[in-house]
């Protein structure tokens, strides 16, 4: 049987091209693990829909006899968890500020007023990271996030063991929300840092820690 499939998710208005991807994508070359960077913007940005992203995931893990290790950055973090629940190919998760409870946080940061001008005009203006444009994501988005995250209370049933990295500093996605998600289960290992939501300053203790959690299928990839 084949060794797992390493695949990347980025985070929100990002792209394959991120730094924490493209950063552990070298990592891993230089270890004999192909680590594959997905565009993840499903069907696009303006249209993102994160059941599009699920299901693009699952297409590129590949034959049923496959299994994959995800690697997922902020919304890339929540599209891996909802990945392995649909997916038992999916052996092992690496969540970098995994942005659980999406759509009520985002409508915390906005204020009501914002999010319901956002409903009412249909799209919110946001930068394109990857142009460095500003894009236009239509509330369909928020909407469907908002009705999955509501079955759950934000909290997907992922039972592969977990490693997360959360930023204390966090001021996009709340480090409390990593901390209830990983609490009591015996197969998520929550790491804390001294960083913000990008995990900028975090990258070589990202890759150490990956590292460590995966040590198993790191020998053998390599091998």
């Amino acid at each position: 049987m084949a060794g797992p499939r390493w695949l990347y998710l980025h985070g929100f208005a990002s792209g394959p091209g991120s730094k924490k991807g493209t950063t552990l994508a070298r990592h891993y070359a230089d270890r004999g693990v192909s680590l594959e960077l997905l565009d993840v913007r499903k069907p696009s940005l303006e249209h993102l829909r994160l059941s599009a992203i699920v299901e693009h995931v699952r297409e590129r893990i590949g034959a049923a006899r496959d299994r994959a290790i995800l690697f997922g950055s902020s919304l890339g973090g929540l599209a891996s968890c909802r990945v392995a629940e649909a997916d038992p190919r999916v052996c092992a998760l690496v969540l970098l500020a995994p942005a659980f409870g999406l759509a009520a946080g985002w409508r915390a940061r906005l204020g009501e007023a914002d999010w319901a001008a956002w409903r009412a005009r249909g799209w919110l203006e946001t930068l394109d990271y990857t142009t460095g444009r500003s894009a236009r994501v239509d509330f369909g988005f928020v909407e469907e996030v908002a009705r999955i995250d509501a079955d759950d209370q934000g909290h997907p049933d992922v039972r592969v063991p977990t490693l997360i990295v959360h930023g204390i500093r966090d001021d996009t996605v709340a480090v409390e929300r990593s901390r209830a998600f990983a609490d009591g289960k015996r197969h998520v290992r929550l790491v804390e840092v001294d960083d913000g939501h990008e995990l900028g300053a975090s990258l070589d203790r990202i890759a150490r820690e990956a590292d460590a959690f995966l040590a198993g299928a790191l020998g053998s990839a390599a091998s």
